[in-house]
C-alpha cells in the first residue's frame, strides 16, 4: 500500500463514484477502479458495495476510512514540516574556548547579516569535544584554537593569533625585560582543563624543550583563570585577544620569554565528507576573511611578535 492508494481511497469513499472521484484526482476511471481493486486484493476484503449508480462503504471499508484519513493528515503535515526545513537555514558551529570568548559572536553577527533568517546552535567546549562532535555529525562547522587529531576532519588555517605568558603586576616577572624558558621550571601555573587547545600546544612547546611546568590551578572557566592571574596565584598561558583589556589597564602583564614567541592560527574545521550548504560556505567565508574586518591579534605590532623564535600553529 501507498500514500498514493490511501488518498484515492479516500476520494472515492467521499464522492461514492468511481468517474467523479477520477475528474477530481485528474486520473482515468479505469485507474482509479484497478487502484481500488488492488486494495481489496491487498486486504482480501471488499471495501465498497457497488450498487448501479452509487458507490458504499462495506465495514471494512469503514474502518480502513479512519485509518486512512489520519495517515493521509500525518503523511501531509509530513510534508508541509519537511518543506519548511527546506526553506529555513540553520548552522549549528563549535568553537573551542578561547575563540568562543573572543570571536565566535562577531562572526554569528556577520553570519546573521547574511542570513537574517538563519537559525543557529553554538557550542563552546575544549577542542577535543569540539572535534567529537564533528566526527558524530552533532556539529557542521568549527572554529578552534587545538590541533585536530582526526584524519577524517578538514582543518584550515584562517586566523593569526598569539598565546602570551601573562602575570599579575605584582608578580616578580612584571618588572623584568624578559625571563627564559629555564625559569618558567620553577613557577607554579594557572592553566585551562586537559583537551584545551591552548594547554596542548604550551604544554608540548615546554615538553620539547624539557621544561617541566607545574599546574597548580586548573579551570575550564575563563573568568577564574583570570580572577587567579589577578590575584597573583601564578602564571598563565592564554590568547593575547583574552586577556587584551587587563594588559591595556596595566591589571596583568605580558612576561616576553628569551628567544621564543607563541604565534598560531585559529583553524576553521569540518568533516570531509560534510554537504557544503550555501549558509555553511558563506561561514567559512567569513572565518577566512575575519581579520580584514579590522579584528587582528591585540598583539600585532608588538616586538614580542617578531620574526625570531618558536612558532606554533595547526596545521591545514
Amino acid at each position: 500500500m501507498t500514500i498514493k492508494h490511501l488518498k484515492v481511497f479516500l476520494v472515492v469513499a467521499e464522492e461514492k463514484n468511481m468517474s467523479v472521484a477520477a475528474g477530481k484526482l485528474f486520473l482515468s476511471q479505469p485507474t482509479v477502479s484497478q487502484t481500488i481493486s488492488e486494495m481489496e486484493k491487498h486486504y482480501g476484503v471488499k471495501l465498497f458495495e457497488r450498487y448501479p449508480k452509487t458507490l458504499y462503504l462495506t465495514e471494512a471499508g469503514e474502518r480502513l476510512k479512519g485509518y486512512a484519513q489520519h495517515i493521509v493528515a500525518s503523511f501531509d503535515r509530513l510534508d508541509q514540516i519537511m518543506a519548511q526545513a527546506a526553506e529555513e537555514k540553520q548552522l549549528r558551529i563549535g568553537a573551542s574556548v578561547t575563540v568562543g570568548n573572543c570571536i565566535i559572536s562577531e562572526l554569528a553577527d556577520q553570519l546573521k547579516q547574511e542570513f537574517p533568517n538563519i537559525r543557529t546552535f553554538i557550542r563552546v567546549d575544549n577542542t577535543r569535544v569540539i572535534e567529537n562532535q564533528l566526527l558524530q555529525n552533532q556539529l557542521d562547522v568549527a572554529v578552534v584554537e587545538g590541533e585536530i587529531k582526526s584524519t577524517e576532519i578538514l582543518t584550515k588555517p584562517v586566523i593569526d593569533d598569539c598565546m602570551v605568558l601573562v602575570c599579575s603586576r605584582f608578580h616578580p616577572f612584571a618588572d623584568r625585560r624578559h625571563v627564559s624558558l629555564r625559569e618558567l621550571a620553577e613557577e607554579q601555573f594557572i592553566l585551562r582543563e586537559e583537551g584545551s587547545g591552548t594547554r596542548e600546544l604550551f604544554e608540548s612547546k615546554m615538553k620539547a624543550e624539557g621544561v617541566p611546568v607545574h599546574v597548580c590551578w586548573e579551570c575550564s572557566n575563563l573568568g577564574s583563570i583570570k580572577q587567579a592571574l589577578l590575584h597573583n596565584h601564578g602564571l598563565s598561558v592564554l590568547s593575547a585577544r583574552l586577556v587584551a583589556d587587563e594588559l591595556r589597564s596595566g591589571e596583568l602583564c605580558v612576561v616576553k620569554i628569551e628567544d621564543c614567541v607563541w604565534k598560531r592560527r585559529f583553524c576553521t574545521a569540518i568533516h570531509k565528507n560534510k554537504h557544503l550548504t550555501e549558509e555553511l560556505e558563506v561561514f567559512l567565508e567569513l572565518a577566512g576573511c575575519y581579520q580584514d574586518h579590522g579584528n587582528p591579534c591585540p598583539m600585532q605590532g608588538s616586538e614580542l611578535l617578531g620574526n625570531q623564535g618558536c612558532v606554533v600553529d595547526c596545521e591545514a
